[in-house]
């Protein structure tokens, strides 16, 4: 499961595979059509808060990864963060598409290392807890 990072602004190429925004706010100057899109999972993107702390303080890189860690723990990340997991075990090559400016320190890195395996997921998330909600999906289908 190749996953790959890519600034939104960039051509799209026949080997992203699936593309994935995962920022919060659609990027400026962009259509939908513009960018291929096969998800926008706007909850696995930092909050308004830490995102903007991060801008202002890009020296923090290591703090910021810790406490996004922290906000992928949280419930209303836990569905979008599901998704990706699920398009990552599924596709050929995954591609995690955002807006920042700066390539190398953003959320889509952290979510690529996570993904990766690089990072430990955060509690209650990553493919064990996929597994054990297909498996309670599949026993209240079958009552």
């Amino acid at each position: 499961m190749p996953v790959a990072v890519k600034r939104v602004y960039e051509s799209v190429s026949r080997s992203d595979g699936a593309r994935v925004l995962v920022d919060r706010l659609w990027p400026r100057g962009l259509r939908k059509s513009e960018i291929a899109l096969d998800e926008w999972l706007r909850n696995v993107a930092p909050s308004d808060e830490l995102r903007q702390w991060f801008h202002a303080q890009p020296e923090l890189w290591q703090l910021f990864r810790k406490r996004y860690l922290r906000e992928l723990a949280r419930p209303e990340a836990e569905k979008d963060l599901q998704t990706l997991y699920r398009l990552a075990h599924q596709r050929k090559r995954l591609t995690l598409l955002f807006a920042s400016k700066n390539e190398q320190h953003n959320n889509a890195v952290v979510l690529k290392d996570l993904l990766n395996g690089m990072r430990k997921p955060p509690t209650g998330t990553g493919p064990a807890a996929l597994r054990a909600t297909r498996i309670r999906d599949a026993a209240v289908r079958r009552r």
